[in-house]
């Protein structure tokens, strides 16, 4: 008998999605799955021709051979869709277990596919540097409560030697998990006797009482890297919370957060610096010194008639760049600050020099043609 197209045996366009494939395999395998449908032969054929179907149109390549060749793509390798079917009396084929992982994953323990049993949580801290300190890199000291392996016991979480204390759990026969049937699912779950490990203690140590670790302040120090940004996770591995039982330990995730800066505004490798000048320094010229991030210091040369909002760049003066000896540029952005709590006689002096300013009508070009664009649009209006 010919096989059926496998868009038409999911009842989806060959265009759907992957979301589309999974929400409509769901659907099916519910519906058909043999602990639904006890003895019915029907129902079991055709919950093994959906698993075939997803187990080809879930795969990236596999779907693209199909929608070229049809069935002739898997006809002559062997190991084509559908060879999973119920082998070794597993109701559930491949595609079947991503729903089913999606669905129950965290009924396994919390370890995920694969994962090793019992290993150690892994944690999560935050640790605050000054900006000169994401700028240069610093060594860092936290406390952080956690779980270390028992020295009792050595981890092992047994009285005297670990080989003559454990043995193999009754309850999960060694493989650290269970099942049990609930509904139409045949669900797994850890071992509530040996927590997974697959041994119980004869023994139990009885200062971490048969768990292999206790609970602990622990101090470490912590390397931040020259160029960090805000908002950076440093990994370190192995150093979370002690397996159970001598099983691995879990990673420690520090966050770094830069404490913002009272002069220097950071942009990627770039640095901003603010720098307010009196009206004259913008109007006559002349340089300023300003203060690099390294602790340094810069000369900037202002040209006469610098206006507010200007902007100069020193190259190389900005913020490191993480794991390069390469560094941004630093933007000097000019402020133009209008007088204030004028004397008498500087009152007399900005007077004179408007007047003069009035009569040349060159000093101040961008003023007066806005004003005389102004004086034009009112002349249209008839104003």
């Amino acid at each position: 008998m010919a096989k059926r197209d496998y868009y038409q045996v999911l009842g989806v366009a060959r265009e759907a999605s992957e979301e589309d494939l999974k929400k409509a395999y769901r659907k099916l395998a519910m519906q058909y799955h043999p602990d639904r449908n006890q003895g019915d032969k029907a129902a079991e054929a055709k919950f093994k021709e959906l698993n075939e179907a997803y187990d080809v149109l879930k795969d990236a390549e596999k779907r693209a051979a199909y929608d070229r060749f049809g069935h002739a793509a898997f006809e002559q390798g062997g190991g084509g869709p559908g060879a999973g079917g119920f082998a070794g009396g597993n109701p559930f084929g491949g595609a079947f277990e991503d729903i089913f992982e999606e669905m129950f994953g965290g009924l396994r323990g919390g370890r995920g596919r694969g994962g090793p049993v019992g290993r150690g949580s892994d944690l999560r801290t935050a640790v605050e540097v000054t900006l000169e300190e994401a700028f240069a890199g610093a060594k860092k000291t936290i406390r952080i409560s956690t779980t270390v392996a028992c020295e009792a016991c050595k981890g092992t979480g047994a009285e005297g030697a670990a080989a003559q204390a454990a043995a193999t759990c009754g309850t999960c026969g060694g493989s650290g998990k269970v099942r049990a049937q609930q509904g139409f699912f045949l669900i797994e779950r850890t071992c509530p006797t040996c927590g997974g490990s697959g041994r119980t203690i004869k023994n139990p140590c009885k200062v971490c009482a048969g768990q292999g670790r206790v609970q602990r302040d622990r101090t470490l120090s912590v390397t931040i890297p020259a160029g960090v940004e805000d908002g950076t996770r440093i990994r370190l591995t192995g150093e979370g919370e002690a397996g159970l039982r001598g099983a691995p330990p879990g990673d420690l995730y520090v966050d770094v957060a830069v404490r913002s800066h009272p002069i220097f505004q950071r942009d990627g490798a770039n640095i901003f610096v603010r720098v307010p000048l009196r009206m004259t320094q913008a109007a006559l010229g002349g340089a300023v010194e300003v203060p690099t991030v390294d602790g340094g210091r810069a000369k900037v040369t202002i040209p006469a008639g610098t206006q507010a909002g200007d902007q100069f760049r020193l190259r190389g003066k900005g913020f490191s760049v993480l794991r390069s000896a390469a560094r941004g540029d630093m933007y000097v952005q000019v402020a133009v600050e209008t007088p204030q709590n004028l004397t008498k006689r500087q009152q007399e002096l900005l007077a004179e020099f408007e007047r003069e300013a009035e009569k040349s009508g060159r000093s101040s070009p961008e003023s007066e043609g806005f004003f005389a664009k102004v004086k034009e649009f009112w002349d249209g209006l008839g104003r």
